[in-house]
């Protein structure tokens, strides 16, 4: 179903200049057809079908949006999917199943403010969503509409070659003088020259001279900016609010901003104040009030403030990522001696050490592995599922892959197999028994 690796490498190549719009939330619902008995899938509405090795779209009352006509197909991402005919035959339709840009392309990007990036013999131009060549296939790169300027690599002459940006129309904004340049945001974009980097405003004005080796860019209104010796904070004031003492910067979360100092770690708020000091091996992002933090080989978990939650004298030694870190359903995976429980925000044990293997809640329950079977278990710590799996999964979308006897089979939430099941209709009824 998904596009050939081709173009999972062309999708990379171009990443440096794609400014992504966020990620469309989708919401996946399973139904089960009783002509067949067969299962049925619906991403935001609309059924994936397939007959022999073509697909095509059909909507949850039956009507057919798109005929099994497609090669390749990606899902929905709001009210566009992307579609093959073959491998270089690559468009767009919309929810209606209309050719919103024609088949004629090796590569599209979704829109982006009103623009459609298409690709074609590694050169890359603009179409409207009428699926007209707005800006044509010129350009050796491209990328996403952002602040209605795009960023482009221009070809100058037959050695040289050049960055800029152009308006929705194609036109050039400024001279391709540039050696590399970022996308907009806020008014400001970064630009590279004589081998540093600064910024410029939708003028092309310099507001930030070029003096920097390196950036690090952040759409939350600032940026790090400095050389191999280190790097401070900035606003878009453009004036330092730290000194250039980082070696390395994370990403914000909750309004502070990891970074690293020295080989340890820490963070700073926005205004260069570092509020928890940088002396932890390791931290994770904030989520809901808490991160991970290490010191040597033992774990615990702090607060915004950089108060202690769960002392920094538990482990990490099952293959099991991600402990100590509070996901969807607010119970933070820990191990000690071995076994693994969960606790609170609170940093209070609420189920046991009593695992030596399991996943974070997901959907209200936990894979979970005992006595070298695996189950799920609930958020009190109740057995939902029994340890008779050999493998077992996180739920997600409502369902869970699951290993019985040598067989991968799939459950739903109420425990219930519904795919490869071999003669077990519900797990809860098989284990009540």
């Amino acid at each position: 179903m998904k596009p050939p690796l081709r173009f999972c490498l062309l999708l990379a190549f171009i990443s440096q200049f794609t400014l992504f719009t966020s990620v469309h939330a989708q919401n996946v619902e399973y139904r089960t057809d009783s002509t067949c008995g067969c299962e049925l899938v619906f991403v935001d509405g609309i059924q994936t079908t397939r007959e022999g090795e073509l697909y095509g779209f059909r909507l949850e009352d039956g009507t057919v949006i798109s005929e099994n006509r497609f090669k390749y197909v990606d899902e929905f991402h709001g009210d566009y999917c992307k579609v093959w005919l073959d491998d270089h035959q690559c468009g767009m339709i919309d929810r209606k199943g209309n050719e919103v840009v024609p088949c004629i392309y090796d590569d599209v990007m979704y829109p982006s403010e009103g623009r459609v990036l298409v690709i074609k013999d590694a050169l890359f131009g603009y179409c409207d969503m009428q699926g007209r060549e707005v800006v044509p296939l010129t350009y050796k790169q491209a990328g996403s509409f952002s602040e209605g300027l795009a960023p482009v690599l221009v070809t100058i002459d037959s050695i040289s070659q050049g960055c800029t940006f152009i308006d929705t129309m194609g036109k050039l904004v400024f001279p391709p003088i540039f050696e590399n340049v970022q996308p907009f945001s806020d008014g400001f974009a970064f630009a590279r020259r004589y081998e540093r980097w600064g910024m410029i405003n939708k003028q092309g004005r310099e507001v930030l001279p070029y003096l920097y080796e390196y950036i690090v860019i952040n759409n939350d209104g600032y940026f790090f900016a400095g050389d191999a010796y280190g790097v401070a904070l900035f606003d878009y004031s453009m004036a330092p609010l730290t000194d250039f003492v980082y070696n390395w910067v994370g990403g914000m979360s909750e309004g502070l901003i990891m970074v690293e100092r020295k080989g340890r770690r820490g963070f700073i708020d926005r205004r260069g104040r570092e509020v928890i000091p940088c002396k932890y091996d390791e931290l994770s992002p904030f989520r809901l009030g808490r991160a991970m933090v290490r010191i040597d080989d033992k774990y615990g978990i702090i607060d915004t403030a950089g108060n202690i939650v769960l002392p920094v004298e538990y482990e990490s030694t099952s293959p099991r990522g991600r402990k100590y870190v509070y996901l969807e359903d607010s119970l933070a995976l820990v191990e000690k001696d071995g076994r693994l429980g969960y606790v609170d925000l609170d940093g209070k044990l609420v189920i046991p050490m009593y695992f030596t293997d399991a996943f974070h809640f997901t959907q209200g329950l936990a894979a979970a592995k005992h006595n070298g079977q695996w189950g799920y278990i609930n958020k009190r710590g109740d057995i939902y599922l029994p340890f008779v799996f050999q493998m077992a999964s996180p739920f997600r979308w409502g369902r869970a892959e699951v290993i019985y006897n040598g067989t991968a089979s799939e459950i739903d939430l109420r425990g219930k197999c519904v795919k490869n099941c071999n003669g077990i209709i519900a797990w809860r009824d098989f284990w009540e028994e």
